[in-house]
């Protein structure tokens, strides 16, 4: 039987209730909960108005608070002046395919490891430590490339909105500075 999708009740006292477990659970537990890849879904207990993305923020601002933080002030003043901006969906869907990127070259890294190493938990993470340590270089040359590519794809997306642009507005004439002076001439 497939398990479908957790649901976790937010109440008016800021409280959040697991109704599989019938337990109150903190947003420590609902991170938990991301961690292992859980599907669920955070709900207003009175309007039923789903609050999720809501509580993934907030589990983000804890850890940026929480004393070493992912973002920097200038990347998130960036986001910030996408809002209302046209590009504000298409920004969304690019950083959501560049960390999927991301995220693939790292289980790809993982799986590395594991074929090298085999499933010793403890050996393959120190292991890992110390290959990061010594191949800081190929790791930079790696995460340069990443960047690269993610770049192109920026510019190729950017190249796509302007043709998409020109080939939208092909069939509109703008007039003419000499047209519209012959224009006024003859009604003078």
């Amino acid at each position: 039987m497939a398990e479908t999708t957790r649901l976790i009740k937010k109440y008016p006292n800021r409280r959040l209730y697991d109704t599989r477990t019938s337990t109150y659970i903190t947003l420590a537990d609902v991170k938990e909960l991301v961690l292992k890849h859980e599907e669920f879904r955070v709900v207003d207990a009175k309007s039923g108005e789903d609050l999720t993305r809501s509580i993934l923020l907030q589990i983000i601002l804890e850890e940026e608070a929480g004393g070493a933080p992912m973002f920097t002030s200038d990347l998130l003043a960036q986001m910030i002046r996408f809002y209302g901006n046209a590009m504000q969906g298409m920004l969304g869907q690019y950083l959501e395919n560049n960390i999927m990127a991301f995220t693939e070259m790292q289980k790809k890294l993982q799986e590395q490891v594991k074929h090298l190493y085999g499933d010793n938990a403890a050996m393959s993470k120190d292991l890992w430590s110390q290959f990061l340590t010594f191949q800081g270089p190929a790791m930079q040359s790696m995460m340069g490339a990443y960047v690269e590519q993610s770049q192109k794809m920026f510019q190729q997306m950017q190249e796509n909105i302007q043709e998409q642009t020109r080939k939208m507005f092909a069939g509109f004439t703008a007039p003419s500075p000499s047209s519209a002076t012959a224009k006024s001439e003859k009604k003078k």
